[in-house]
């Protein structure tokens, strides 16, 4: 199996630099999976669980964001926030939660009767929640 380029970087550090044979994506047009000689596209992410399948097994990555660049050789993911899976302990999950929770808050307050940018946050802090079905953890009420 032919195998690809795979870089993940937030602007917190550089979380991954492998050679993988495919790439999962929480893309906010649907989940995809990027492996080697994908047509080149360029797509935004939503929150979501990234998955890189290399020769040494798998990694999950927590993804809050960001966009995803996908050529014949390789993914390039920059992320707005990515957290290694293992890392994501309840209250950083939390964290997270009430981030988009207070995202929703502002945009309610800044959009009267604009329901895009409301229902984005919302959407955003759906998908959130979700992510913690994904990975075992439950968003507090």
């Amino acid at each position: 199996m032919a195998n690809l380029q795979f870089d993940l970087v937030s602007p917190e550090r550089r979380l991954a630099s492998v050679e993988a044979t495919e790439v999962q994506i929480p893309a906010s047009e649907g989940d995809m999976t990027a492996m080697a000689n994908h047509a080149p596209t360029i797509t935004t992410l939503r929150p979501g669980v990234l998955t890189v399948v290399h020769s040494g097994g798998s990694d999950a990555y927590v993804v809050s964001g960001g966009f995803a660049e996908i050529t014949a050789e390789g993914v390039s993911v920059l992320a707005e926030q990515a957290l290694p899976k293992d890392e994501v302990t309840q209250e950083v999950y939390d964290q997270m939660v009430a981030d988009a929770k207070a995202a929703v808050s502002r945009a309610q307050d800044n959009f009267k009767n604009e329901p895009g940018p409301v229902d984005d946050a919302a959407k955003l802090l759906s998908d959130m929640v979700a992510i913690g079905g994904h990975i075992g953890l439950t968003a507090k009420d």
